[in-house]
């Protein structure tokens, strides 16, 4: 049963019940030990630092606590409840932030996932953000592997990061797969170019990672919602794959600004160049010539349906070879290892990979 710490900081805007109540649900449904502590001074997080397992640390406004997080390393979850972006952390600490006290669940889950499924990350360019994880299965006995890479949503803001496919991480690797779960720079900090070459050159970065069990003529690349819209355009623009997955994707990215998506996220990220979304937009880049396997719940954003039904249909017309698969489940039942929906799909991914 893993460990998890989660140390709060002076000064920490938020209700301390709640954030028990929530650290309490998510240490049942992970099967690991926890305890939560609220501490007084700076001084009073370090106890949680070293120790068994990985720790939460919810350092707060105040300055002493927040020059910790820079100056610890190891494996440590920094957590911000509020937005805060280019905090540096130490070696081998990570660092989430923005997604209010339901944050902490997602801290959790990072923690449990660290110390249960050790990955290796390797850097593919020079900025912090800029780096896969790579997950093995056990007892490969020098045989070679095909290999899904994860392509991680959140409408392209910087708040949500590659621990979103975790889980699925997680799923795969006792399915079998090697997994190259790929982290990027988000558009609303850097800029839609440096998105788009990210992804490229993560997926390219397959080829140097210096693991010769990995089967580069089976390689998949799978994205979550807005990370469907990228995992399509590498293919489309030519990466090294022979699947490419959409799960619960962004897939018309015209119709996607149209309606206002999450509240503007199409426009926030790529701005309102005419040429920039033809490029972009997997439906308008069809033929991918990549064969394809499009995921959606049904009870997801009834736009995002729309647009996968759309895409589906106009790529069977263009020629492209397409697997369309839909099914009772959310926007998140598609990254969720104990759903239906999810169990269905890994089937078809191994399918197609055979």
């Amino acid at each position: 049963m893993s460990e998890v710490r989660v140390l709060v900081g002076p000064g920490v805007v938020a209700d301390p019940a709640l954030l028990s109540e929530i650290a309490e649900r998510e240490f049942a449904a992970l099967g690991a030990a926890g305890t939560v502590t609220y501490a007084r001074t700076a001084g009073e997080l370090l106890p949680g630092v070293p120790g068994d397992g990985v720790p939460v640390l919810v350092p707060g406004p105040e300055p002493a606590a927040r020059a910790l997080m820079a100056e610890i390393s190891g494996p440590v979850v920094w957590l911000d409840l509020t937005r805060a972006d280019d905090v540096c952390v130490g070696p081998q600490a990570r660092h989430l932030h923005g997604r209010g006290v339901e944050g902490l669940a997602w801290a959790i889950r990072h923690a449990v996932h660290r110390s249960r499924h050790p990955a290796r990350r390797i850097a593919y360019g020079a900025h912090a953000d800029q780096w896969a994880e790579l997950y093995l299965p056990k007892d490969l006995a020098g045989t070679s592997v095909p290999v899904i890479v994860l392509v991680h949503g959140g409408y392209w803001r910087s708040i949500w990061a590659a621990d979103l496919m975790e889980p699925l991480a997680a799923d795969l690797v006792g399915r079998g797969f090697a997994v190259w779960n790929l982290e990027y720079r988000r558009p609303d900090l850097h800029g839609w170019e440096a998105t788009t070459a990210d992804v490229a050159a993560g997926v390219d970065a397959l080829a140097t990672a210096g693991e010769p069990r990995l089967d580069l003529d089976r390689v998949a690349v799978a994205g979550h919602s807005a990370g469907a819209q990228l995992a399509l355009r590498a293919a489309a623009d030519g990466a090294r794959v022979a699947l490419a997955v959409s799960l619960a994707g962004v897939l018309d990215l015209v119709e996607g600004d149209r309606r206002w998506l999450s509240s503007g996220a199409v426009a926030a990220a790529l701005g309102r160049e005419a040429e920039v979304y033809g490029a972009a937009s997997p439906l308008a880049r069809l033929p991918l010539k990549v064969r394809q396997l499009v995921v959606q719940g049904r009870g997801d954003d009834l736009d995002l349906i729309d647009f996968s039904r759309r895409y589906a249909r106009a790529a069977k017309e263009s020629g492209d070879d397409l697997t369309y698969l839909e099914m009772s489940g959310d926007h998140f039942a598609v990254i969720d290892p104990g759903t239906p929906l999810w169990r269905t799909t890994a089937v078809a991914i191994a399918d197609a990979l055979r």
